[in-house]
């Protein structure tokens, strides 16, 4: 059985990399305004310029292909969960698939969801 983290985290991995690949803009919803972003070594803060900067990367028609999911509580009292993801991205009329590497730090809200604290991505390159 799943720990409660983990169930988690493959939820949350789903919705996001779901809602990048088909209404971008959604992703808005799963940012703060305390919430940053570090994206190729560029820091980003703020949900309105977070979800600016993930709306105007080149990268088309795109889709995610994960390839693991680790999560962690973030606390000894539970609530937060880490999770880092690796997988590739496939680009549209590309035949090769892009590597990467992203880790989220996901808080809980009052209504019982989670939103994204911190969020690093990285190109895995060689």
């Amino acid at each position: 059985m799943e720990e409660p983290a983990e169930m988690v985290g493959r939820a949350f991995v789903d919705h996001y990399y779901h809602l990048f690949d088909n209404d971008r803009a959604s992703l808005s919803s799963l940012y703060r305004d305390t919430s940053m972003l570090t994206f190729e070594g560029q820091k980003i803060a703020g949900a309105t310029e977070i979800c600016s900067k993930l709306t105007q990367l080149p990268l088309g028609e795109c889709r995610h292909v994960i390839s693991t999911i680790d999560s962690q509580p973030s606390s000894p009292t539970g609530g937060g969960v880490v999770v880092f993801v690796s997988g590739s991205l496939q680009l549209a009329g590309e035949e090769h698939h892009l590597r990467f590497s992203q880790m989220f730090h996901l808080i809980p809200t009052a209504e019982g969801r989670f939103y994204v604290q911190n969020d690093i991505f990285r190109l895995s390159y060689g």
